[in-house]
């Protein structure tokens, strides 16, 4: 590889100073390197993508270029990263490694989220790690009526529900209790936030299965605009008692620059470490 673009997180002020020296070094090297912090100009021709930040920037930059399926490689500016993997004491060595070929790639699953309101489509996005529904509005308790391939499978009363792929088991759905999936699992983590019921277990599906998720009303009754939808932890978007969220494996897939040969639960054991 020899054609790069950088993408920061612009809100962590060190991320100048390291965005200075990678340039400078991939310069030295013989190597271009551009910036689009907004990953929305990255030239046609950018083999790598190299993301400075934590696992939010490397999820916002995997949103803007999913289409073209460039390889992403994440420099951990944050602290506990499962999908930032270079460390910045480490990224010298790991450039020197994209320049010589010396790495694997992953396809990580993604997901493709519809907004239906009175049967029409009114968005869509797609998430690397999950699709997020949660209330909008304080003591406000809602049901989450959901549907797998058109089939009525349950009612929640809860918070919210995460639809998460494998990649984003480590994320929200870990931090409520959901299960943690080996990333290249080809599934649909269902799982409920602050469940009003005794069972409040998540659901694991095939990743072929479509997940319809409508918004009922709770015992307070209807209230507009009551829950709010995000994707990756994006701007959440506003939804009405019936509008309903299809939820199902998307065609695109966010490639990942792979260096370390250690396994998903040697990467485990050592951020469960750090936490």
């Amino acid at each position: 590889m020899e054609r790069f673009a950088l993408i920061r997180n612009v809100t962590n002020e060190e991320t100048a100073v390291v965005a200075a020296s990678i340039i400078d070094y991939l310069h030295e090297r013989g190597c271009l390197c551009t910036v689009s912090d907004e990953g929305t100009d990255v030239p046609d021709s950018t083999q790598c993508v190299i993301v400075l930040g934590g696992d939010g920037t490397l999820l916002r930059a995997a949103q803007k270029i999913f289409r073209r399926e460039i390889p992403i490689i994440g420099i951990n500016m944050g602290t506990i990263g499962y999908l930032a993997e270079v460390e910045r004491r480490n990224m010298k060595d790991a450039i020197d490694r994209l320049i010589s070929g010396d790495f694997s790639i992953e396809e990580r699953m993604m997901l493709r989220g519809k907004i239906i309101r009175a049967d029409q489509e009114i968005y869509s996005d797609v998430a690397l790690n999950d699709i997020v529904l949660s209330r909008s509005k304080p003591l406000r308790g809602l049901r989450y009526v959901n549907s797998v391939n058109g089939k009525y499978l349950n009612t929640y009363a809860a918070d919210g529900i995460i639809v998460a792929t494998a990649t984003g088991s480590t994320g929200y759905n870990l931090s409520v209790g959901g299960p943690i999936v080996s990333p290249e699992a080809q599934i649909l983590l269902l799982t409920p936030i602050a469940a009003h019921s005794l069972i409040s277990r998540s659901i694991v599906l095939p990743g072929t299965d479509q997940i319809s998720i409508e918004i009922a009303e709770g015992k307070m009754g209807a209230l507009e605009e009551a829950v709010r939808v995000s994707f990756d932890g994006g701007s959440p978007i506003a939804l009405n008692i019936g509008d309903r969220v299809t939820i199902r494996r998307s065609k695109w897939h966010t490639r990942l620059v792979k260096m370390k040969n250690t396994s998903f639960l040697e990467t485990l054991r050592y951020k469960m470490r750090e936490a």
